[in-house]
């Protein structure tokens, strides 16, 4: 790298902006000022030089959108690469974030779900993408087998790669639409993980054909906090218990409905 302290002033470093995502050693900006752009490639190997274990810097160009909520994002300095391995909760997550959803945010998330997990439960975890929700569960819990559907291909071979990275006996994972592939396995399951808050919705009522009596599941929504009382009067008869998993926007949350069956 031929980066020179000249070629940046100190009122460009101060137009940086403070928020970004880590993945890996994979810096992602998400909003990156218009006019940085003709000095991107310079305040990408400022950053390489002076953050610890950053190796690629990008901006994302598309956010997530599509069938496979994946994003696009150019590499304005560092390594020609978008994969990386992501290190969480004691866990190994390959994965390239342009190519397969994937929120670090949801770390904290992901643990306490984990947490929650009693002895011997068998766990599935719809829409489980690279899977990191069966990871964090293999390493943090005592469950007896942890299923993962996924949809997008490339996603799911991750999953594959990172079950024989962090050395997992107990996780399956499948590809394929939840709707199809649920039927075909014949199981029940003591608890159900549904992050997909932009659609878990729709498959509410598939899951309740698939948990066992007195499971439990875990239904993640986008929704505004004044509209919190309504959402626990829809679902008053699990017993629901509303937990903030993350804030997109102002006043609008990521929530976890943690439900029971009785």
């Amino acid at each position: 790298m031929f980066f020179k302290k000249k070629e940046i002033s100190n009122h460009d470093i101060k137009k940086i902006p403070r928020s970004y995502e880590v993945v890996g050693d994979i810096l992602i900006f998400s909003d990156f000022p218009k006019e940085l752009n003709k000095k991107e490639k310079t305040i990408g190997e400022y950053l390489i030089k002076t953050l610890k274990n950053i190796n690629v810097v990008t901006k994302k160009t598309k956010s997530f959108s599509g069938k496979y909520r994946t994003q696009k994002l150019k590499i304005i300095a560092g390594e020609k690469r978008k994969e990386t391995i992501h290190k969480e909760n004691g866990v190994k997550i390959k994965v390239n974030p342009e190519k397969a959803y994937f929120s670090v945010k949801s770390a904290t998330e992901r643990l306490r779900i984990a947490n929650l997990i009693k002895k011997q439960e068998k766990v599935l975890v719809m829409f489980s993408g690279v899977a990191p929700f069966p990871l964090t569960i293999a390493k943090h819990s005592k469950a007896k087998e942890i299923y993962g559907i996924e949809i997008n291909p490339i996603a799911h071979k991750y999953a594959e790669e990172n079950i024989k990275l962090n050395k997992f006996s107990n996780i399956k994972v499948f590809k394929g639409d939840v709707n199809k592939i649920l039927p075909k396995l014949n199981e029940k399951f003591n608890r159900i993980v549904m992050p997909l808050p932009k659609t878990s919705e729709k498959y509410f009522d598939l899951a309740l054909k698939y948990i066992n009596p007195k499971g439990k599941i875990h239904l993640y929504i986008f929704e505004r906090e004044d509209n919190f009382k309504k959402l626990k009067e829809k679902y008053q008869k699990y017993n629901p218990k509303i937990i903030k998993a993350g804030s997109p926007s102002p006043g609008n949350y990521r929530v976890c409905l943690d439900l029971n069956l009785k």
